[in-house]
């Protein structure tokens, strides 16, 4: 019986829409992570080895005092590297986003049509089988 109760409340959590949305959000997030990484390294570190003479600047301003490596290169990179995903995420995804929500604010953007009688109704079976369950 116990088990029973278990695993009623370990589909219910998993079907809860936070937890989906939070596993899609995983999931796109480490595909939009590739994409960032491939324009860093095809395009932005080149443009740096062309500048610097070399692949990417963390070597760069670096210097040895007693045998300890200083490196301001490396702190400027991962800098850069922030402002790059940054960047990204906001050009591709925040600014469509609020330029979308600007036009339905505004009317231009037909909202979604509502429910069809058959897609209310299917709606009222799975609440129901969900309170049943």
């Amino acid at each position: 019986m116990e088990a029973v109760l278990m695993l009623k409340g370990f589909k219910e959590f998993i079907m809860r829409g936070n937890v989906v949305d939070l596993a899609v959000a995983v999931v796109i997030g480490g595909a939009f992570a590739l994409v960032v990484k491939a324009i860093v390294d095809g395009l932005i570190n080149p443009l740096i080895a062309a500048i610097f003479g070399k692949p990417d600047i963390s070597g760069v301003l670096s210097f040895t005092i007693n045998r300890s490596e200083f490196s301001i290169g490396l702190i400027l990179q991962a800098v850069l590297n922030f402002l790059f995903v940054a960047a990204a995420i906001y050009f591709v995804i925040v600014m469509p986003l609020n330029k979308l929500a600007e036009r339905r604010a505004r009317g231009q953007e037909p909202e979604p049509d509502p429910l069809t009688t058959d897609q209310q109704l299917l709606t009222e079976i799975r609440d129901f089988l969900r309170e049943r369950s």
